[in-house]
């Protein structure tokens, strides 16, 4: 992200904290129960924060790929939660790399829950505490299990529970440490890069404003509307302004609902459940549908209806139902723009989908506004015709792309394997060769006028970009990066065949000959074809077996600077040839909840309690085996888990990680020359 500066410096200093914080997590927890009245507990997670670390918030943007906060907590009949959990305002940080914002906190942080104490006799509330801290280049999973001792309450049945504020803690009830200015530091860059972010989604809803305009159920309405105006000389260049300050304000009170519907607890929910993410690609698939024309999305007649007929009692009210009949009119066109516009602002602050809709108004209402102030300029507009259904069919192969992104977040959250990169690409393939057909006048929808395509000189070279880009994609489909796109497809991990592992030896390391079939290989991939395993027992035994040391690659799902990490490094052919004839690749994700462990291993952490998941093991041997909790994290080791070389972190010097690597491996071979 933006806070990675130099490589060549943050490893240096990194390595220098490390010292200081081996074997401790980044984030450390203290519990406090306070006394809300005799049937209300007020729980208080304390987070403190190594310094340069910063942990993240619960609220995250769903194109963000960090771990948010989550707290868990255990059934219990005696005590019910009283909302949710609440905690301060977040820093944030434009990620241009992912177009969206992180929220985090640095220092010191304290969230909190009431709870409606249901029971008089004291018992405990249990439960676990997760998320992601980074620093630098690296990150590492945060896991605490939390405790809160409830004694001396006595509720009564006509008792009633406080509300719960939903503001975040308010400074009466903050600790002193989260308040001091050095704490809370007023980051400059972050809010910058913020409003950055906000302009560009502004002027992006505008774009979508001024398209929505040229639909065919708005554009036709502009010369009506302006020689309506215009018969009434000065109080019509009035009532054309009201008009179309009227446009705005609709739109904006569609915005404030919004809001109240996507909060700022709605990126969350977006980032990790399945249910939004498919309802949000069946609703972009029904307005591709509508787009395309096969049916027509409509209000209710009476709603239109009614407002047209209070447009006729004149006066300022007159003008505003005008205005709510231009919007009510224009639904059927408008929606799937205007939705798109407000999904993309699902997870974002309070004020993005007001900022949206302000922004998609304006792209609506200034030209009306415009042409009623200056009617001569209406006779250089383009005349209604096919063009305009052109315009809602292009759209409509947008959101279909768009809808498969939807699908694409839980499908690699849950595992499913639908939409492996290859399928990915196919339906991309697929959709922009037929809009690219369909410019050439191959393909015909419902709604389309019959006139020779060949004379429409923009439909031509608009196809020719197209399948200038549908060229571009095939080669992703064998492997390629494509890195302008990237963004918006599913990792290469998801990738079943990559050409380059075949037609070039150095590719990779498919010339080393798996001892053992890699446990867990059905889920767990490792990129560019590499070899290798992904349980750290397995990857021990297997080098005892051949000789050689061991490449530990502590990782995650979600860390980005993993893959950037790979990208630049992993790539190099001299490094495919090191993992290919003379380490043992073991690739071990810190961060997977999926895939459980055989109960026989019997691994229990430091409350005895067993650890089930490979995730839990491999942060387990992390931070106790080897004293780290971040990722990416690299060792090199022998057959008996011995550090040889390491640990080395955000690396993006080819020479450098290479230099990593030949002193682990030349370690070991003075180790077994001297034995």
């Amino acid at each position: 992200m933006k806070r990675i500066i130099i490589p060549f410096l943050c490893f240096f200093v990194l390595l220098a904290g490390n010292i200081a914080t081996a074997q401790e997590s980044p984030v450390k927890w203290t519990f406090k129960t306070v006394k809300i009245n005799d049937s209300v507990a007020e729980l208080q997670y304390h987070a403190t924060i190594d310094n340069g670390w910063h942990f993240y918030s619960q609220t995250k943007d769903a194109k963000c790929i960090e771990i948010p906060a989550t707290f868990t907590f255990t059934p219990d009949a005696k005590y019910k939660r009283i909302g949710k959990v609440q905690e301060p305002k977040a820093q944030e940080e434009y990620d241009d790399l992912f177009d969206c914002t992180s929220r985090f906190f640095t220092k010191a942080v304290t969230f909190r829950q009431r709870v409606q104490v249901l029971d008089d006799q004291p018992f405990t509330i249990k439960g676990l505490v997760e998320g992601q801290a980074c620093i630098d280049g690296r990150c590492t999973p945060v896991e605490q299990k939390f405790s809160f001792n409830i004694a001396g309450y006595h509720p009564s049945k006509g008792e009633v529970a406080p509300a719960q504020p939903d503001a975040g803690i308010s400074e009466d009830t903050v600790t002193k440490a989260e308040i001091t200015p050095a704490e809370t530091p007023a980051d400059e860059p972050a809010q910058s890069e913020e409003k950055e972010s906000l302009w560009g989604y502004f002027w992006g809803a505008v774009v979508g404003g001024l398209i929505g305009l040229l639909m065919p159920c708005v554009f036709p309405m502009i010369p009506m509307t302006v020689s309506f105006f215009s018969k009434e000389g000065h109080k019509g260049k009035r009532d054309a302004l009201l008009y179309g300050f009227f446009i705005i304000l609709i739109f904006i009170l569609f915005g404030l609902v919004l809001s109240a519907i996507f909060g700022a607890d709605m990126g969350n929910i977006l980032s990790t459940h399945w249910i939004p993410n498919i309802l949000f690609a069946v609703i972009f698939l029904i307005f591709a549908f509508s787009l395309l024309g096969y049916f027509e999305i409509t209000l209710p007649s009476s709603w239109v209806n009614g407002s047209a007929k209070r447009q006729r009692q004149g006066g300022i009210a007159g003008i505003f139902f005008m205005a709510l009949t231009l919007v009510l009119v224009s639904f059927s066109c408008t929606l799937p723009i205007a939705g798109a516009v407000a999904l993309n602002a699902a997870g974002g602050t309070f004020l993005k989908p007001i900022i949206g809709m302000l922004g998609f108004s304006l792209g609506i209402a200034v030209p009306f506004t415009f042409f009623a102030l200056f009617p001569g300029l209406l006779k250089k507009l383009p005349k209604s015709g096919g063009w305009m259904n052109t315009l809602k069919v292009i759209l409509a192969f947008v959101e279909l792309a768009f809808a498969l992104k939807f699908i694409n977040v839980p499908d690699q959250t849950y595992h499913w394997g639908i939409l492996d990169r290859e399928v990915y690409l196919a339906f991309w393939i697929v959709l922009f060769s037929l809009l690219g057909l369909y410019l050439l006048g191959k393909i015909r929808f419902p709604l389309d006028d019959d006139y020779p395509v060949q004379k429409s000189w923009f439909r031509f070279t608009l196809s020719i970009f197209v399948f200038t880009f549908v060229v571009y994609m095939i080669p992703g489909m064998f492997g390629a990066p494509l890195k302008a796109i990237s963004g918006w497809l599913p990792p290469m991990t998801t990738q079943d065949f990559d050409i380059s592992t075949i037609v070039r030896n150095e590719s990779g390391n498919s010339t080393y000959q798996m001892d053992e079939e890699p446990m867990y290989a059905d889920k767990l991939h490792i990129p560019f074809g590499i070899k290798g395993y992904f349980d750290y027992d397995q990857a021990l035994r297997v080098a005892k077996k051949e000789g050689k040391p061991v490449f530990l690659d502590f990782t995650g799902h979600g860390c980005t600077n993993c893959r950037n990490v790979e990208n630049a490094v992993w790539i190099d052919p001299e490094v495919r040839r090191i993992f290919a004839e003379e380490v043992i690749v073991a690739t071990l994700y810190a961060d997977d909840k999926v895939i459980q462990i055989p109960e026989s291993e019997g691994l229990v952490d430091a409350d005895g309690d067993p650890i089930t998941t490979l995730g839990g093991k491999n942060r387990y041997i992390e931070q106790t085996k080897y004293h780290e909790n971040s990722q990416p994290c690299y060792f090199v080791v022998d057959p008996e888990g011995n550090i040889l070389s390491g640990p080395t972190y955000y690396e993006r010097d080819k020479d450098k990680y290479i230099q990593f690597l030949r002193k682990g491996i030349d370690a070991y071979s003075s180790k077994v020359g001297k034995n």
